[in-house]
């Protein structure tokens, strides 16, 4: 078993292509190996209002970017190269997601964390889905293995989201300054805008480290 540490922000365009990646990298050239592939929390939008951010706002506040197409264009041909269509244009709003972040991981010990995590980064990008809504989140977990009533009673529980702070902020002690960050077999680590090959090698060389330890 291959353990895969994966430190993502639900609203970041390079975190859904890095995790479509490995899925994809995973299916197809290690599909006999068993994994086990366990989420990690990022904040990149702690004090983000309920309401959201409008991101052509915030990328020319924070970047200084006055045309978002021109800021898009490598996410969305990078999605392209890997078989998957992104329209990043379609989702105008960054909101907080420490409600979804609170849902991932309580769905660590459900087989289900993994597709939970990669069904609210689709409800996000692909659908222009609010992910800080109670009710949208709620609905997701509902066909992930959680009662709706309780997936919602998480999404709104002040102490859960206090935890994904705290589970962020280790993120942060641990090294992790660019996402997507990737952990393999707790040895061979990557972060960034990686390539499909550039993840197969990183978990063949994992892969071989775990079988000679």
């Amino acid at each position: 078993m291959l353990h895969i540490d994966l430190y993502t922000e639900i609203s970041c365009p390079w975190c859904f292509v890095g995790e479509h990646r490995l899925d994809k990298v995973l299916a197809e050239r290690f599909h006999d190996l068993a994994v086990n592939i366990r989420r990690h929390p990022v904040l990149l939008l702690p004090d983000a209002p309920v309401s959201g951010v409008f991101i052509p706002d915030l990328l020319r506040q924070r970047y200084g970017v006055t045309d978002p197409k021109a800021a898009f264009a490598r996410p969305e041909a990078e999605a392209r190269a890997s078989g998957f269509s992104l329209d990043l244009s379609r989702q105008q709003w960054a909101y907080p997601t420490q409600s979804a972040h609170a849902l991932i991981l309580a769905a660590h010990d459900s087989g289900e964390q993994h597709r939970l995590a990669t069904a609210i980064s689709e409800a996000y990008f692909l659908d222009a889905k609010n992910i800080a809504d109670p009710d949208v989140l709620a609905d997701i977990a509902a066909t992930h293995g959680f009662d709706r009533a309780r997936a919602r009673a998480i999404a709104i529980d002040p102490a859960r989201r206090k935890h994904v702070e705290a589970e962020a902020a280790k993120s942060a002690l641990a090294g992790v300054r660019s996402v997507p960050h990737f952990v393999f077999g707790g040895r061979v680590a990557i972060n960034g805008a990686r390539s499909e090959d550039e993840i197969a090698r990183a978990i063949t060389e994992a892969a071989g480290a775990s079988a000679i330890g």
